[in-house]
């Protein structure tokens, strides 16, 4: 799944507009404010965690040690969801067809990261086994993970 963060201008906008439209008692009786539940959109990225509730972590690094996920290597089952957070450089995710052989649904290569801070999230929706993840043009360089799916 890709997000995107939300200019705080829009994330006001919209957060207005629901407000806006939700004038008047509902027909249950229950007050306008509570006909419609939003989410406080900010700067930060906004993801549903799947069924199981849990996110796992992994940061994306540029430092004088290399380029590099921490951790390289991760476990999940069906259901988490993977948060790639860039902490510095420019990097994405990907799951190349080639390093995968016989794998099928891969997720699309993410967008790059280029701001610290900025996430990608990845609902784990692979079947059980082990796959080969990348940051392209860091692969050469060692940037590298592993992911298994119990």
């Amino acid at each position: 799944m890709k997000l995107k963060k939300l200019p705080a201008a829009v994330s006001w906008t919209l957060i207005l507009f629901a407000v806006a439209c939700t004038g008047g008692d509902q027909p249950d009786g229950q007050p306008a404010d509570a006909a419609i539940e939003v989410a406080a959109l900010s700067d930060e990225t906004q993801t549903t965690v799947a069924a199981t509730g849990r996110v796992i972590e992994v940061k994306m690094i540029t430092d004088d040690q290399g380029n590099y996920f921490e951790p390289a290597e991760i476990d999940a089952e069906a259901g988490d969801v993977i948060r790639f957070t860039l902490t510095s450089g420019v990097h994405n995710v990907s799951f190349p067809a080639d390093q995968n052989v016989g794998a099928s649904g891969l997720p699309e290569a993410s967008e790059y990261l280029q701001l610290p801070g900025q996430t990608y999230d990845l609902t784990v929706e692979l079947a059980p086994g082990s796959y080969t993840f990348q940051c392209d043009p860091h692969a050469a360089l060692g940037m590298v993970g592993k992911l298994n799916v119990k």
